[in-house]
């Protein structure tokens, strides 16, 4: 059976610059492992971004991130470690909330960016109906 291709949301990159930033967090039970994305402000129609994850002194994951506008609306690419590029599209976009998809990914199939009003963004990883969920969060970087 063919999953469903999900339904674009039109949006123009200006709409994420909310994302912009360096943003840090924490993760695990220790606190020991410390997670980052670097996200560009929106320009020539793209945002590009670099993420890694620290534990106990070491880099143990990084990740090359781009959102570009195409066809009147926004495709998240994601690269871990460098590898192929996994392509998620917009479905849905709100003031300070983006859903991205791709329910032919094994995992994750749905990524969501989040900023709160508390300046806490929030990025969740899952499968396309909101199982195995994912938080991380994030706050900008002083």
């Amino acid at each position: 059976m063919e999953a469903h291709r999900p339904s674009p949301a039109q949006a123009k990159i200006g709409q994420l610059d909310w994302l912009a930033g360096a943003w840090v967090g924490t993760m695990g039970t220790s606190q020991a492992t410390s997670i980052e994305e670097r996200w560009s402000p929106p320009k020539g129609g793209a945002m590009l971004a670099t993420a890694r994850t620290v534990s106990k002194d070491k880099m143990v994951a990084f990740e090359f991130l781009r959102i570009v506008e195409r066809d009147g609306g926004l495709v998240y690419i994601a690269q871990p470690g460098g590898g192929p590029p996994t392509e998620f599209v917009l479905t849905k976009l709100e003031a300070q909330r983006a859903d991205f998809e791709n329910p032919r990914h094994d995992y994750p199939q749905r990524i969501t960016y989040e900023l709160s009003t508390r300046g806490i963004l929030t990025a969740t990883i899952s499968l396309a109906d909101g199982s195995k969920s994912q938080r991380f969060e994030f706050k900008r970087e002083r």
